[in-house]
């Protein structure tokens, strides 16, 4: 059998190189030093595989020249610079390593934690650089009995409340996501009252980056904090409005930050680092030997299965070529997940159970569906680690049921498809179709019979059907300097009605209680596709 070839473009630890070197049926080509424009024209075109870090681009040249590539491994999390879509397209299994830097990120945030209560950077420097003894100035705080609030429980969040427990902090977990026995078992305390982690003494965050959570940490959450509360975030850059932020720094509110990630970096002259309330790292969350060791192994042996299609571990995405398909399936499968991230954010709630439907010729691509909405649906709690070849595996793992079912065809569509997405917080059921083979459309919201695009921010107002309901909604947008962008609404026999009104702008918490104040209002919540 001939051999397969690996480009590795970017530098990894020399014990995944050697994963690929010791391989008889693997030929390595280590381009990490070669200039950009050489790989992409003369290397990339030989290989089977290729490993890259965030110094090499996956874009369209890289694409282009791609044409034996059969899968990329990002060696790391993220994948800002990789473009998914392009790749699927071209049938490229798109990989990367969610996992290896755990610990590393998990023992960063303990270090914020202690730094920023001890101040050891600035009582560091008082000393070795200045050559002061001053021990009156360095005067800390003890983590004991200090309530920790965590946002997000996931691999990190939940590692971390572990070693907080050690230090005998009083610790509270809030993930609308996750099962509250998750956080019970650990003996951390569960709240889905978000108020509740703002009183906490010391608040860190560990979740994805996405429409819900950038800037969740505003202006009015920290307003409601403690007097002196110290916030870190080793997560992801953006989590905390950095505006805000920094005002509450200055006033004095917050004590300290601790913080490794920022919005957009290198951040070399933000205005928080003229703050001697702050202590910060450049984006170290990975960087330990072990860490990178974890990350050069796991990705080395990810791309050895790519190479020989054992398996596509971490995949993100599914490579679906276009010529494979008929026409009509690829808008349905994308319908499909944007109504279960759609659901999911609607519910904000740990989810129980993901019942899949069909109707016409679409249903005989039910699998496929299934696993499309799976990851739409977990996409909103597990973020950048849920994809297409572990959305069973992760869902198991959650005890989540997944179920499908191909119903009669009585709706007058040609094809139908659906999800009932069951939470602790109960069950809600979406439908839609495609127009015209492109024009995705939602139809169906429990009861409800509507016609929506699933498209940028949507507010659902749920309502007694009385007179003057659609006047006192748009009139609340419009005092927030909310520009409608459409408003879509549905009746039901029981004189209740859904509102769907698209929005040019962000949903804040402010809109969300001023409409939910309304005298006809039973529900309201949002979402961002």
């Amino acid at each position: 059998m001939s051999k397969k070839t690996i480009v590795v473009c970017d530098h990894i630890h020399q014990d995944g190189l050697d994963i690929l070197a010791n391989d008889s049926e693997i030929e390595l080509i280590n381009a990490a030093d070669e200039p950009k424009d050489l790989l992409v024209s003369s290397i990339i075109p030989l290989a089977d595989v290729v490993i890259t870090r965030s110094s090499t681009d996956v874009d369209e040249a890289f694409l282009l020249a791609a044409k034996k590539v059969t899968a990329v491994v990002r060696a790391g999390v993220g994948v800002d610079n990789v473009d998914i879509e392009g790749a699927s397209k071209q049938g490229i299994v798109i990989m990367n390593v969610p996992t290896a830097n755990t610990i590393a990120a998990v023992e960063l945030t303990m270090a914020h934690m202690l730094s920023c209560a001890r101040q050891f950077p600035y009582a560091h420097n008082n000393l070795k650089l200045d050559r002061v003894w001053r021990r009156q100035d360095w005067y800390g705080t003890e983590l004991k009995d200090k309530k920790l609030g965590i946002i997000g429980f996931g691999n990190i969040g939940s590692r971390v409340g572990k070693r907080a427990k050690a230090f005998e902090m009083d610790v509270l977990a809030y993930d609308p996501y996750i099962d509250a026995s998750k956080a019970s078992d650990f003996d951390i305390g569960y709240t889905k009252n978000f108020d509740d982690i703002l009183a906490c003494d010391i608040i860190t965050i560990h979740t994805p980056k996405n429409a819900e959570t950038v800037g969740m940490i505003g202006s009015d959450e920290i307003a409601k904090m403690k007097d002196g509360v110290i916030l870190i975030n080793c997560a992801r850059g953006g989590l905390y409005d950095e505006d805000a932020l920094l005002a509450g720094l200055t006033s004095g509110k917050i004590a300290m930050a601790g913080i490794d990630v920022f919005n957009k970096e290198p951040a070399t002259d933000h205005p928080l680092l003229d703050l001697d309330t702050v202590i910060v790292t450049p984006h170290l969350g990975a960087n330990t030997k072990e860490s990178q060791r974890n990350i050069a192994i796991q990705a080395a042996e990810g791309a050895v299965a790519a190479a020989k299609g054992i398996a596509y571990p971490n995949a993100l995405n599914l490579p679906i070529k276009e010529n494979e398909l008929p026409d009509f399936v690829r808008p349905y499968l994308e319908l499909i997940q944007k109504i279960g991230h759609l659901s999911a954010q609607v519910t904000k709630s740990a989810v129980k159970s993901i019942k899949v439907m069909a109707t016409g010729p679409i249903a005989e691509h039910l699998e496929s569906m299934a696993t499309f909405a799976t990851v739409g649906v977990l996409t909103e709690s597990v973020g950048d680690q849920i994809n297409y070849v572990n959305a069973e595996f992760v869902a198991q793992e959650r005890g989540i049921e997944i179920s499908k079912e191909v119903k009669p065809n009585h709706s007058g569509f040609t094809n139908k498809v659906g999800i009932k997405l069951t939470t602790t917080n109960g069950t809600i059921s979406i439908a839609g179709t495609v127009f015209d083979d492109t024009q995705q459309r939602i139809i169906e919201i429990d009861e409800y019979t509507l016609d929506v695009e699933p498209k940028g921010t949507m507010v659902f107002f749920r309502n007694t059907d009385t007179p003057g309901v659609i006047g006192d909604v748009g009139r609340i947008m419009a005092e927030n300097g909310l520009n409608i962008s459409d408003f879509r609404l549905g009746r039901a026999s029981n004189k209740q009605a859904l509102a769907v009104v698209r929005i040019d702008g962000q949903v804040k918490k402010a809109l969300l209680e001023e409409l939910a104040a309304l005298k006809a209002c039973i529900s309201v919540s949002h979402a961002t596709l």
